[in-house]
C-alpha cells in the first residue's frame, strides 16, 4: 500500500523530502496539481473540487494514509476529506504554536498565501492559543509561483523578498512562521534578508511525526521509486525528482521544526 502527498504543485515534495529521510521503507506516490497552480488565489469552493478529483485519482492507487502537503488545501478541504474516506488523511498545520510558545515578549510573523490567510482554520488556531495580539501575518503569494518555474535565486525573486523583508519592523518579532510549503525553497533566501536572532519555522517535521503515528510503518525495499503524477498524469523522468535535489543540496539544518 502507499502514503500518498498530495500538493498544489511542488510544494508539497518539501514533506515528502522530510518523509522519505525517517520513512525510508515506505511506499510513496505523489500528485502535484501544477496545472491548476496557485491555489491561493482560487476561491474555496473551486479547490475543493480539485482537491476531491485529485483524491478520488489517488485512492485507486492502493492508499493506506494521504498527506495534505498544501496548507491552503488544506485549510479548505481537511474536514471534508475526513468525513468522506476512512484512511488516515494527515493535514499541515503552520507551526505557531511553537513560535507563539518560544516568542517571550515578542511577536511571530506568519506567512502564507493570501487564501491561507483569510480562511478560518488559521485565525482559530491563532485564537484558540489566545494569541491575536501576538501574531501579524505577511502575504508571499508570488513565491508560489517562482518555486512552480524552479526559480529560486533569479534577481526577480531576491527583488521580491527585499521588498517584503522590509515591510516588518524586525525588532518588534522573535520568528517567522513558514505557512506555505512552496516557502521552504526560499528558506536560504529569506534567512539572508533578516536579521539573525530571527527563528524560522514550518511544519513539515511535526506533520510526518503525525503521520507516523496514525500508521503501521513498513520495511520495504528503500529502492522503490516514489510514483510522480502531475494533475492526473504521470509525469515526466525528472520533473519533481529536480526538487528533492535542490532540497538535498541546501542546508536543512539550520531552520527549527514543529
Amino acid at each position: 500500500m502507499h502514503i500518498a502527498f498530495f500538493d498544489s504543485g511542488v510544494g508539497g515534495l518539501t514533506v515528502l523530502h522530510e518523509a522519505m529521510k525517517k520513512m525510508p521503507g515506505e511506499r510513496f506516490v505523489y500528485f502535484g496539481d501544477s496545472r491548476h497552480a496557485p491555489y491561493g488565489t482560487k476561491s474555496s469552493e473551486a479547490i475543493k473540487t480539485l482537491v476531491f478529483n485529485a483524491v478520488n485519482f489517488l485512492v485507486e492507487r492502493n492508499l493506506k494514509a494521504l498527506v495534505l502537503a498544501c496548507n491552503t488545501a488544506t485549510s479548505v478541504a481537511v474536514k471534508d476529506l475526513r468525513s468522506t474516506y476512512d484512511f488516515p488523511i494527515i493535514g499541515m498545520e503552520p507551526a505557531v504554536k511553537p513560535a507563539v510558545e518560544k516568542s517571550e515578549k515578542y511577536k511571530v510573523l506568519v506567512c502564507a498565501t493570501d487564501l491561507t490567510l483569510k480562511e478560518k482554520k488559521l485565525n482559530d488556531l491563532v485564537h484558540n492559543l489566545k494569541a491575536d495580539n501576538k501574531v501579524d501575518y505577511l502575504s508571499l503569494q508570488e513565491l508560489v509561483m517562482f518555486a512552480e518555474n524552479f526559480r529560486f535565486d533569479d534577481p526577480e525573486v531576491i527583488r521580491y523578498l527585499r521588498e517584503k523583508m522590509a515591510e516588518p519592523d524586525w525588532s518588534r518579532y522573535s520568528s517567522i512562521v513558514l505557512g506555505c510549503t512552496h516557502f521552504i525553497f526560499f528558506r536560504e533566501q529569506i534567512r539572508s534578508l533578516i536579521p539573525p536572532h530571527i527563528r524560522i519555522l514550518d511544519g513539515n517535521a511535526g506533520t510526518v511525526n503525525n503521520l507516523i503515528t496514525k500508521i503501521d510503518t513498513e520495511n520495504l525495499n528503500p529502492a522503490i521509486p516514489v510514483r510522480y503524477y502531475i494533475s492526473g498524469e504521470a509525469a515526466p523522468a525528472g520533473y519533481f525528482e529536480k526538487y528533492l535535489n535542490y532540497l538535498s543540496e541546501i542546508d536543512l539544518n539550520n531552520t527549527a521544526f514543529l
